[in-house]
C-alpha cells in the first residue's frame, strides 16, 4: 500500500497518513506518515517493538523515501495505561484514537487503517471512532500474516515481507455514520456516548422508513402488520383478525413487497414475516400503533 510521489501528468496524489494499533509485532507499510498507538512501554514486547519501528524511520525516512513515524501514547491523564482492564481504560483507548483521528481529518488527509496489531479492545474501539469520524476517502484494513511467516518474523526479525511470504491487506468494510449524520461526530465524546447517540440516529432512520410503509398500506394490511410486529405467527395474526391463512398470506406478501420498494431490498433476498416483526416491533410501539 504505497502513498506519496507523484502521478501521471504530475498530479500530487491526496496527502494520506497511515493509522495502527500496535501490540508485540512491529509492522511497517509504505506511507506518507505513520501514527502508532500503543499501550505504556513497560511492557517488554511493546517496548522491543517501538524500538524496532523507531530504527526503521530513521531521520523520518523509510527506506530510502521520507516518511515520518508518529507514536501515539494511549494516557490516562499523565499515566500511560498498561492495559485495558476498565471503563476508564477503554476511554483514554478511545480519546487517543478520536484526537489522533480528528487532528488528521482536520488537516485533510486521507486514512489507511490498520486494527491488525494489539489488544482486541483497541481494535474494536479504533473501529468505532473510524465509523464516526471517518469519510469515504478512508479506508479500514486488517492485515492476514500466515502463521509461517509469523514464526519467522517474531520480534521484528523480518520487517518486510516479500510478495511470496503471502502477507495481504484485506480491506474492512467502513460505514462512516459520521459523514451521513455530522451531528454525531460533536455529541459523541466517550464510547458510550458513541453508541447511543450511533442506535438514536440509526433508530430515527428507520422509523421514517416504516411509517412510509405504513403509509402506503390499506387498512386490513395495517391490522396484519400491526400483528406481525406484536409477534404474532402466521396462523395467530390469521386468528386475532378472524381470516383464513391465506388472506393473512396475501397481505403479508403485499407488505413485504412495499418494505421491499422502500429500503431498496433485492428481489431475491428472502424475506418473511420475521423481517416485518424484527422491523416495525420497536417502532409500533413508539407510533403507538399497536
Amino acid at each position: 500500500m504505497r502513498r506519496g510521489g507523484r502521478q501521471a501528468g504530475g498530479v500530487m496524489p491526496e496527502p494520506s497518513a497511515m493509522i495502527a494499533t500496535l501490540g508485540g509485532q512491529p509492522q511497517v507499510e509504505t506511507i506518507t506518515e505513520v501514527y502508532v498507538l500503543h499501550l505504556a512501554p513497560s511492557n517488554e514486547r511493546i517496548r522491543h517493538a517501538l524500538h524496532v519501528l523507531s530504527r526503521e524511520f530513521h531521520d523520518d525516512r523509510y527506506q530510502g523515501a521520507p516518511c515520518r513515524l508518529r507514536r501515539v501514547p494511549i494516557l490516562r491523564g499523565a499515566e500511560p495505561v498498561r492495559e485495558i482492564r476498565s471503563e476508564r481504560d477503554a476511554d483514554a483507548v478511545w480519546q487517543a484514537v478520536r484526537g489522533t483521528i480528528v487532528d488528521l481529518k482536520e488537516q485533510g488527509r486521507a486514512l489507511h487503517i490498520c486494527v491488525s496489531g494489539g489488544r482486541r479492545m483497541m481494535a474494536l474501539l479504533t473501529i468505532s471512532a473510524a465509523t464516526l469520524l471517518c469519510d469515504h476517502h478512508d479506508r479500514i484494513w486488517h492485515m492476514f500474516t500466515p502463521d509461517e511467516f509469523q514464526a519467522t518474523a517474531r520480534n521484528g526479525a523480518v520487517m518486510h515481507a516479500a510478495p511470496e511470504d503471502g502477507v495481504t491487506l484485506v480491506q474492512v468494510p467502513l460505514a462512516p455514520w459520521g459523514t451521513y449524520f455530522p451531528a454525531l461526530r460533536a455529541l459523541a465524546q466517550t464510547p458510550s456516548q458513541v453508541a447511543a447517540q450511533q442506535f438514536g440516529w440509526l433508530r430515527a432512520a428507520d422509523d421514517t422508513l416504516c411509517q412510509r410503509v405504513y403509509d402506503l398500506l390499506t387498512p386490513r394490511q395495517r391490522d396484519a402488520l400491526r400483528a406481525f410486529a406484536a409477534g404474532l405467527r402466521p396462523q395467530e395474526v390469521a386468528e386475532r383478525l378472524t381470516v383464513s391463512l391465506a388472506t393473512v398470506n396475501t397481505h403479508k406478501s403485499a407488505i413485504l413487497a412495499v418494505c421491499r420498494q422502500v429500503w431498496c431490498i433485492n428481489d431475491d433476498a428472502p424475506l418473511d414475516y420475521r423481517f416485518i416483526r424484527e422491523r416495525f416491533a420497536g417502532f409500533a410501539e413508539r407510533s403507538d400503533l399497536a
